[in-house]
């Protein structure tokens, strides 16, 4: 028992070092785009039915470093800034399925290939999906009052609790640089990290569990490729709650075990994008038409996508478990120990700060 542990948290531990790295990578840029992008941006950018429009809220999500949580006072802000049912949809999925913080630990733990693959797929299915909206619009389809979820969007700084997941939305108007910088660090450092970096720890530990308990090639005689490892990969992540960076590292252990290019992208776009929450969400704002059309949008595009991509590494003679077996090669080992320890500092630092607002009653 205590070796089986052991073992587990040894995995564990070496996914850990080789993803964290990346992960403080990927929120330093975060910061970058939270502190010198403002959030009304991209509100002034969405409104109208164009295909236009449902463009740019794809592209405009797709390094945003929001999970499930954070993007949904975000979008409603947006719907109620006047984006169309598509822009939003579109918005609610490309935003939570990747990130700049998920595609650099993509790179890290998987390959460049899928790190490229990742943030197309998403676009494409968000694209797919707000299109699909606008063509087919509820009867009532002008914005709905939300209710003060996402007032900062307009109405300069906002209070810790409009960006979801105790987060703060705003930047000062006419900051400086530096002020710009270090509300941006702060955001990333501080409330993404209190947002996501349990969750994150979570899907290493699941990775390691994965390491170490379950059999070498046992996903190819389990689930085998093809359409039934997709389908299975959808029945496991439509109801789970997992961000975009945390899924990679199980996806990367799925891909050691035997699981196709193909299905653990499957699992790379369903996980994050669906939940009771968001799905709960879109039914009570956006309505069941819109929140059907989104669910059977991320199904059908991960399936037809899942398809591509594994015809695409066969076609160019990838392995791709032979690429994700030696990640251990991009960088110096102790950059690694170095980063993971950063990074339970933070993440243990978070869960101070958060008792400390809950003591304050904040």
């Amino acid at each position: 028992m205590m070796e089986m542990v052991f073992n587990v948290l040894a995995e564990s531990w070496h996914v850990l070092v080789e993803a964290s790295p990346y992960v403080l990578f990927g929120f330093f840029v975060a910061g970058l785009l939270k502190g010198f992008v403002p959030d009304a941006f991209m509100a002034r950018h969405l409104g109208g039915r164009s295909v236009g429009s449902v463009f740019k809220a794809a592209v405009i999500g797709v390094p945003l470093p929001l999970c499930s949580c954070g993007v949904l006072p975000t979008a409603l802000g947006l719907r109620r800034q006047g984006a169309s049912k598509g822009a939003t949809t579109a918005f609610m999925i490309s935003t939570p399925e990747t990130g700049v913080d998920s595609m650099a630990v993509t790179y890290a733990l998987i390959d460049p290939l899928m790190t490229a693959i990742r943030p197309v797929a998403a676009s494409l299915t968000a694209v797919f999906a707000g299109v699909l909206i606008n063509l087919f619009p509820d009867e009532k389809d002008a914005p709905a009052p939300l209710a003060g979820l996402a007032d900062g969007l307009s109405a300069g700084p906002a209070p810790r609790s409009s960006c979801g997941c105790g987060g703060s939305c705003a930047v000062p108007p006419r900051a400086t640089f530096g002020a710009r910088f270090a509300s941006g660090m702060r955001h990333a450092f501080g409330e993404m990290i209190e947002d996501i970096g349990r969750w994150l720890l979570v899907g290493v530990l699941v990775a390691g569990l994965i390491s170490a308990l379950v059999p070498a090639d046992a996903l190819d005689h389990w689930v085998g490729s093809g359409p039934l490892s997709y389908l299975a990969m959808l029945v496991v992540a439509l109801p789970l709650y997992v961000c975009a960076t945390a899924s990679t590292p199980i996806a990367a252990s799925l891909l050691l075990k035997g699981l196709s290019p193909g299905a653990a992208l499957v699992f790379l776009l369903a996980g994050p994008a669906t939940n009771g929450a968001t799905i709960t969400v879109m039914l009570k704002t956006l309505g069941k038409r819109a929140a059907g059309l989104y669910v059977a949008s991320i199904v059908v595009c991960s399936l037809a996508l899942a398809w591509a991509t594994d015809h695409l590494y066969a076609a160019l003679g990838l392995d791709i478990r032979a690429t994700v077996s030696n990640v251990d090669e991009l960088l110096p080992h102790w950059v690694g120990v170095a980063s993971a320890l950063i990074l339970l500092t933070l993440v243990a630092r978070s869960f101070v700060g958060r008792g400390g607002h809950a003591d304050s009653g904040g």
